[in-house]
């Protein structure tokens, strides 16, 4: 019998979008994601159940849809296992299953940008758990890296894909330097920063945007852009949540804050 995933411990109230209210505001929900409205009532079930921080339910509809709810049970998945799950091998091996699953939906589904980001995001995640050096050593900078070039490819408007590129070239070079990181997998400074400016533009409202942007400007450029990065963790905290992610979101920009 499989461990009882732990609950999203805040308050869901707000993020309850019965009926009609999901669809009115799914352009806000998914402005970072770009993850299209489904037409498929089960599949809006499984979106309800995630933005309200029911992720085993979302994934457990999710996959029992199939098609299009399986990216409401990939992206249910990888939020609870980045923030919620407190067994670390639970955790790898949760964000390896959504690999897995994504890779399979690559092949169906090659226009799909999310069979490609929330690839990326899964090995991103799961290359920061069993550090970024050995994630390295295995190649799976170069994977994430394909996925999310892919990705947005194919939406360019992906503000998520933007965040997530933007701290790959900020944790390469947090890592190997940059005269390493460039020569060698081609992460540069500029270009992770112009990036995370990109998804703030796609994005205005969110929190998570900030938090990685801030925690990538000192990686790339150190103490030069503490302050600005202290500016962003507090723009961070002081957003409104539209959904569980994003009350996690700022949580963690709290702890970050508080640090």
């Amino acid at each position: 019998m499989s461990a009882p995933w732990s609950p999203f411990p805040h308050d869901a109230a707000a993020f309850r979008y019965a009926g009609t209210a999901l669809k009115k505001t799914w352009p806000r929900l998914h402005r970072g994601d770009c993850e299209p409205w489904p037409t498929d009532g089960k599949v809006q079930d499984a979106w309800r159940a995630y933005h309200a921080g029911d992720f085993e339910r979302a994934v457990s509809l999710g996959l029992q849809a199939g098609g299009a709810g399986l990216a409401a049970a990939d992206k249910a998945a990888m939020i609870h296992a980045n923030y919620l799950e407190p067994d670390v091998a639970r955790k790898l091996a949760r964000l390896q299953e959504v690999a897995a699953r994504c890779e399979q939906r690559q092949r169906t589904q090659p226009g799909d940008p999310n069979a490609w980001y929330f690839h990326a995001y899964a090995l991103g995640r799961y290359s920061q758990g069993i550090s970024v050096a050995t994630a390295l050593a295995e190649g799976l900078g170069g994977k994430i890296k394909a996925s999310l070039d892919k990705a947005l490819a194919l939406q360019p408007a992906h503000a998520d894909a933007h965040i997530a590129l933007g701290t790959w070239h900020a944790e390469i070079i947090d890592k190997v330097g940059s005269l390493v990181g460039g020569l060698t997998y081609g992460a540069k400074k500029e270009a992770g920063e112009k990036h995370f400016r990109r998804a703030l533009e796609l994005n205005p409202e969110s929190a998570i945007a900030r938090t990685e942007c801030a925690n990538g400007l000192v990686m790339m450029f150190g103490k030069s852009r503490l302050r600005e990065a202290e500016k962003l963790y507090a723009e961070a905290v002081a957003c409104t949540p539209a959904d569980a992610m994003e009350c996690l979101d700022i949580a963690a920009a709290k702890a970050e804050m508080d640090d």
